[in-house]
């Protein structure tokens, strides 16, 4: 599987002069935990909503204070046609939650710990059905005509 087909929402993104609080109100509105800040159409970095809390709320960092000030950069990424098992070892090596998913250098997507563990989830519940189902029924052998 390629990591492209884990997005599950549309790219996100704000610019690096974007306020806290307008980049907070973007993650608000489309229900994401994460921006991706593209200058001039390159990524240069991602700010999270824990970004937001540790490096500006708790610091007392203003609402007006420009993205860029608190973001993570650069950003992780792995490129959309990357095999999904890619993305696993970036999470492990990097310990992030998201990994910004680019196409010839062009952001288009986030891919999150949260997406793959909805996926797996979904995977096993399928896997367990004929298990589920044997135990709870029982094994049904075909019968077999008896041979002398």
């Amino acid at each position: 599987m390629k990591t492209i087909e884990a997005v599950r929402r549309s790219a996100v993104t704000v610019v690096p002069g974007c306020t806290l609080r307008e980049a907070a109100s973007v993650m608000e509105r489309s229900g994401v935990g994460a921006v991706a800040v593209v200058d001039e159409g390159r990524l240069v970095g991602v700010a999270t909503d824990r970004d937001l809390v540790r490096r500006a709320l708790a610091r007392g960092v203003a609402d007006d204070a420009r993205i860029d000030a608190v973001m993570s950069a650069p950003a992780v990424t792995i490129d959309a046609d990357s095999d999904l098992h890619d993305a696993f070892a970036l999470f492990r090596s990097h310990g992030v939650r998201r990994l910004a998913v680019v196409r010839r250098g062009e952001f288009v997507g986030m891919v999150t710990v949260d997406d793959l563990l909805i996926d797996l989830t979904s995977d096993l519940g399928d896997l367990m059905r004929p298990v589920t189902g044997e135990v709870v029924f029982g094994q049904h052998d075909s019968a077999v005509p008896a041979t002398q």
